[in-house]
């Protein structure tokens, strides 16, 4: 089994690209957001899933682990193929993913292509629990790359995470403290003293 591949981006389609690893072309299926990260020629390190059947071999890559995970994840549920957990990691970014699915937002899932009311109303109860436990943001260092952020720098993904952090340590259940801060993250510019003001007020009503 191939769980990782490391070469050099030769080309890419709709939803795939291939890697040359030493004068073999693997075809890699991947995400809209890994595709959108990667250049013609450059040096390409990818986490694999391989998923093997009668009829053919598919493999698929991940810049980061945190997308593999919900990769995995995804796909535990039934109805969620690998195409469609493609297309849902494709429209909905990973740092937003965990939030939306602890808060119950199946609109949020809905937005990827094959994925309806029943089956984004059951991804969303299904995983509710598990992406209420979890930390899966992406990483800050994709694979094969040096790391971007410095030190005083962060993403929305890490204030907010910091937010639920906190909250959960006053006492809130995880599940409400992602709700919470989901609800009002867009109202206070990714400042963490006014996500807590603010999420502490909409745990209050």
């Amino acid at each position: 089994m191939i769980a990782k591949l490391s070469g050099i981006m030769d080309s890419a389609g709709q939803d795939y690209l291939i890697l040359d690893v030493n004068g073999v072309g693997y075809q890699v299926f991947a995400s809209g957001r890994t595709l959108s990260r990667v250049q013609k020629g450059e040096p390409l390190s990818l986490l694999i899933d391989t998923h093997v059947r009668e009829d053919h071999i598919h493999l698929y890559g991940f810049m980061d682990k945190a997308e593999q995970e919900w990769f995995r994840l995804l796909t535990s549920v039934q109805g969620v193929g690998a195409k469609v957990g493609m297309a849902i990691l494709s429209a909905c970014p990973v740092d937003r993913l965990g939030f939306a699915i602890a808060a119950g937002d199946a609109a949020f899932v809905r937005q990827a292509d094959g994925v309806g009311p029943k089956l984004a109303t059951r991804i969303v109860t299904e995983l509710k629990d598990k992406a209420a436990k979890i930390d899966l943001a992406p990483s800050s260092k994709p694979q094969g790359q040096a790391p971007t952020k410095t030190i005083g720098q962060f993403s929305p993904a890490d204030v907010e995470s910091d937010a639920v952090s906190a909250l959960v340590n006053l006492g809130y259940g995880r599940a409400d403290a992602y709700s919470a801060v989901l609800q009002v993250r867009g109202k206070a510019n990714d400042n963490l003293s006014e996500i807590l003001k603010l999420a502490l007020k909409e745990l209050g009503s």
